[in-house]
Order: C-alpha cells, then sequence, then structure tokens
C-alpha cells in the first residue's frame, strides 16, 4: 500500500491551491485548516467529488474511461470485443487503479476527516453530522473492496509518516470488515440528516442522508448473506440479512417512493430532491453547486447492448416466462417478435426496430454504432450525448426501487417464505408502477409452478438492468460458473429490416433449428452469437474473487498475500 502513499503526496500538491468548498486542502501539514464548519464540511465536499458515478471501468488504470458507467463483467451487457472478466481471460495486473488504489485514496480521505475533524471547535452534533459522512464513505469504499477481493486490509487510521505500519498492513477477514461497515453505517444514520430535513435546502442535494446510510446497510447484508449463504461459508448468513431487512424497514419509513414515470426516472425529469426516489446520487452539472461541480458524464454508449439472455428474462404479460408463456412468438420473423406482449419495462429498456435512437436516426440493428445485441434505450437522453457542456445526468447510486426488491429478497432468504403482502409492497409495487397488472403471489406462482426465489430475482434484474448490478448478484449468488462459460446471443438477424445482407455475420448465425456449427446455442434461427462458449471459461475456485494487483503483494512486506489460485 506504499505506492498508495505516494500517490496521495501528489494529489496533495495539486489539489492545495484549490478553491476550500469544492476541494479542500488537505496537506500533511495543515494545521491551521480544521478550525470552522466550513473548513469540515470544505474537506467533506472532497469525497463527494472523489465519488465515481461508475461502478466499473473497461480499463481499470484509465479514469477517462469512468466516463461510461455501463458494467460488461457478466451475461447482462456485450461490447465490441469481450470483457476479460465475463469471458475469463484476464491476468494478474500490475496496479489497478480503479479497483484497489482509488477506493484506498478515498478511504484515507476519509480517514483523514475523522481524525482531524475533532480539532475544529464544533459542538457534537454539528461535529457528529461532518463526521457521519467520512464513516458512510469509509464504508461504502470497503465494501466495494471486499465484493472484489474477498478478505482484505482495514484501514481505520490516516497517517503522516510515510514508514507508518498501517502502509504495510495485511488483509483481514471479511466478515471483520463488514462488520466495521455496519458499525460506521449505524453511526451515519444517527447524525446524518434525514431525506425531509436535506431537501428544504437544494444545495446541500446530493449530501448523503440517514437514507443513505440504511440503504447501504440494506444492500451490504444482503450481499453477504446471500454470499456466505450460497458459498456455503457459515451459518451466520441470517444475521446479515436480518441486518439488510431491518434497516429496509427503517428506511421505509423515510418518506421515499417511487418515481411515477420508470422511463423519465433516468433522465431529467428523475433529477433533484423532488424525486422521492432518489437515496444516494452522483451528482454531475449545475446543480452540483452544494458540493462539487463536475463535469463529467454518465454517457450512454452504443457500443454497449444488451444479450438475449437479458430479454429472455422479462416476463410476457401473462406473467409467465418465455418457456412457459403461451404470447410468446416463436418461429420469429422479425426483430421485434421478441419484444411483443412482455413487461413494459422491455421496451422501455431496450430500442424496438425503426424506433428514433442515436443522434435521432432510428434504431437498425447490426449497425455498428448499436452492436450486434440490443441497443439500450434506459436513461439515453440523445440531446445530452457528445454535446459539449450538456452531460450533466445526475447518477442514482442507490434508489428506492433497488431498496424494494431487496427488501423481498432478504425476506425470502431469511425467513424461507414471503407473504402476499409483502409481495404487494415491494415486487407488485414495481410492476405496477409500469403498469404491469399481472401480480406475483404464492398462489400464482404455485399454479404456475415458477420458484418464488427465481421470480424475485428475474424481478431484480430486469427492475436494475444496466445499473451495475447484474455482475455482483452472480458472484453471490454463486451462478456465474453457470452463466458465464457459455454462448453470449445477441439479436435476431432479419435482411429485411437491416437493409443489408451482411454475408460478413453468417457464420455467426444459428440455422433453423437454432444449431452453430452441430452445437445448439438456442431455439430459434438467425440468431447472432456474439461470443462463442469455447472462448469463454470461469474457475470457481478462481474466478469468484479478484487478484489483487502484483504491485501490492509486492510492497506489503509480505502481509498481503494473493488470492487463491491466482
Amino acid at each position: 500500500m506504499k505506492n498508495i502513499y505516494l500517490f496521495l503526496i501528489v494529489s496533495i500538491i495539486c489539489l492545495s491551491g484549490c478553491d476550500l468548498e469544492k476541494l479542500p486542502e488537505t496537506s500533511l501539514t495543515d494545521e491551521g485548516f480544521w478550525k470552522t464548519e466550513t473548513d469540515v464540511r470544505g474537506a467533506c465536499n472532497r469525497m463527494y467529488d472523489e465519488l465515481a458515478g461508475f461502478t466499473y471501468m473497461s480499463n481499470p488504470n484509465d479514469r477517462d474511461a469512468g466516463k461510461t458507467y455501463h458494467d460488461s463483467r457478466s451475461d447482462e451487457l456485450v461490447q465490441t470485443s469481450a470483457n476479460g472478466v465475463s469471458a475469463g481471460n484476464r491476468t494478474v495486473p500490475s496496479t489497478s487503479r480503479n479497483d484497489w488504489t482509488d477506493p484506498y485514496i478515498h478511504i484515507f480521505t476519509a480517514n483523514n476527516i475523522l481524525q482531524k475533524a475533532p480539532k475544529a471547535a464544533l459542538e457534537e452534533a454539528v461535529l457528529n453530522r461532518w463526521l457521519a459522512e467520512a464513516y458512510f464513505f469509509r464504508a461504502y469504499y470497503h465494501f466495494l473492496l471486499v465484493k472484489l477481493y474477498g478478505d482484505i486490509p482495514l484501514i481505520l487510521k490516516s497517517f503522516d509518516d510515510p514508514n507508518d505500519p498501517v502502509i504495510y498492513s495485511g488483509r483481514t477477514p471479511r466478515e471483520e470488515v463488514i462488520q466495521q461497515c455496519y458499525k460506521d453505517l449505524e453511526f451515519a444514520a444517527t447524525w446524518l440528516p434525514t431525506r425531509a430535513t436535506l431537501a428544504k435546502n437544494e444545495k446541500d442535494w446530493g449530501r448523503a442522508t440517514r437514507s443513505s446510510a440504511l440503504g447501504m446497510i440494506v444492500r451490504i447484508g444482503l450481499y453477504e448473506g446471500t454470499f456466505v449463504k450460497y458459498h456455503k461459508l457459515g451459518n451466520g448468513y441470517t444475521a446479515h440479512l436480518k441486518k439488510s431487512i431491518d434497516a429496509a424497514e427503517l428506511l421505509m419509513k423515510e418518506g421515499h417512493d417511487l418515481y411515477s414515470d420508470f422511463d423519465k426516472l433516468f433522465k431529467f425529469e428523475g433529477e433533484g430532491s423532488k424525486n422521492l426516489e432518489n437515496i444516494f446520487v452522483k451528482v454531475y452539472g449545475p446543480n452540483g453547486a452544494g458540493t462539487a461541480v463536475h463535469g463529467n458524464c454518465r454517457a450512454m454508449e452504443n457500443t454497449y447492448s444488451v444479450t438475449r439472455q437479458m430479454i429472455d428474462l422479462f416476463l410476457y404479460k401473462d406473467g409467465l416466462p418465455r418457456e412457459k408463456s403461451p404470447l410468446k412468438i416463436s418461429p420469429e420473423t422479425s426483430f421485434d417478435d421478441a419484444l411483443t406482449n412482455r413487461d413494459p419495462r422491455l421496451k422501455m429498456t431496450i430500442y424496438s426496430i425503426r424506433e428514433l435512437s442515436y443522434k435521432n436516426s432510428p434504431y437498425i440493428p447490426f449497425i455498428n454504432q448499436h452492436g450486434y445485441g440490443y441497443s439500450l434505450k434506459k436513461g439515453y437522453v440523445d440531446s445530452e450525448w457528445n454535446t459539449v457542456g450538456k452531460e450533466t445526468i445526475d447518477k442514482a447510486i442507490i434508489r428506492y426501487g433497488e431498496i424494494l426488491i431487496s427488501y423481498a429478497e432478504a425476506l425470502y432468504e431469511h425467513n424461507g417464505s414471503i407473504t402476499d403482502d409483502q409481495l404487494n409492497k415491494t415486487v407488485n409495487k414495481l410492476r405496477d408502477r409500469v403498469g404491469f397488472d399481472v401480480k406475483l403471489t404464492n398462489e400464482f406462482a404455485t399454479a404456475n409452478g415458477l420458484t418464488m426465489i427465481d421470480e424475485i430475482r428475474r424481478e431484480r434484474t430486469v427492475e436494475l438492468l444496466d445499473e451495475g448490478f447484474r455482475y455482483d448478484d452472480i458472484i453471490r449468488w454463486k451462478i456465474a460458473e453457470k452463466v458465464l462459460p457459455t454462448y453470449i446471443i445477441g439479436a435476431k438477424f432479419v435482411a429485411s429490416e437491416t437493409n443489408k445482407a451482411r454475408a460478413d455475420i453468417q457464420d455467426r448465425l444459428t440455422d433453423a433449428t437454432g444449431k452453430l456449427k452441430g452445437k445448439q446455442v438456442y431455439s430459434e434461427s438467425d440468431m447472432y452469437v456474439i461470443e462463442m462458449a469455447e472462448n469463454r471459461r470461469f474457475d470457481p475456485e478462481r474466478d469468484y474473487l479478484y487478484p489483487i494487483p502484483l504491485n501490492e503483494v509486492a510492497l506489503s512486506k509480505g502481509n498481503i498475500t494473493q488470492n487463491p489460485n491466482w
């Protein structure tokens, strides 16, 4: 971790001249800084400036890659070339700016505030309100690291000495790290302002609230509970699930609700404190004046597309999946046959053929700018795309929709059942928002041979598609070994709809029986196979955890060991 210390020195020198209200000085000789609440607030602003609106970078050492928040590590999205994590062909990196170095830099920022803010002459309640922000972010980044690496160095102090032993910390068991995350977030939930209080001052929009802290507990408890359960790490999973359930029930009393329009939720109409679905956001653009003004962009990249695997998870209008519904059109003769008679969220998530898309031109499958899967519509605003000075749409990091479906899943995983009333408050509330009239009930599931946990997971996947959850979900459910090393299917090719015969892709299209090169790939003809199964692999003894960067192992004086089989 010593290389992180050196990086911090450089960063501090570069930032020392910045306006304190935006990027406060945090140099190692800042004795004259920590005097007033303005100083402490300014220091906390740094954490919001460092906060990324994305969950994953295609190049973990390229900060500019953060201009996209799409995550192609799972079976959800594909790019024009295979993702190394999804395909299983990555190697151990020497360094990893995004996945390892940056989270620890942010943890050190939070620790610096926790250690030095008490020097200011503030009343206890005022001081704790700002310390709560630092505790929130410290937990946020420790959890990100646990998801990737498992056991990690738990860092709870800042340092002024480049030889401080904390720099060479070894790995702390993940359970201990997670318990510290709960402790930090419970402090934050006690002292952070409520959603309603924060909403009174629009300049504070984007700052963490009590709801933000509770939302993180919901997320962490569900992740750890199911990870421990399905990876068979002991019986402690119930305590984590209970944490998630209890936090969700508290959060549901904080005055949040679903935004009325699912489509507009991810565009301008869904921004600001008046949207009760927002729980924690990354603020971009002019309305970020309460924390820091950003010039970054939540870009909607058309080089990413949705796989057929995801399309098939959307239910039909009768509430049944593709393998059971009589509404399924087969054989498909048109691109849009797969989109017909479906959960309304499907056409709010991807483009149907000839629908206006990129730069007000119609969406035509199989042209380069749209990829060979299904083109993303969710959240795309054409007027914002690549327009200087207008790339300002905020990114929801925690929203109420996530909390509802997480609550349903945690209840079922903890109790082994879920009541119809609980389903109405969670799954069916999400369906009601989009006009999907069929309710999920225990009777409906039993009558149609559906497994309740599978239906809750399905609901989670379609509701949160392209919001950065799918990879984490297949890891904690321990199904990555099943869904990743297989054929990745794209869109159906219909020559009359694409204006071209496209001879160049014929060797990737399934035949009349759904086979490709003699192997059964799918049940329909002319489906484009984006990635071949023989080029994809997943080692369950290795790939459920990331490899620790070689430099971190080398510089730790032997205290940090590599993850198994890397």
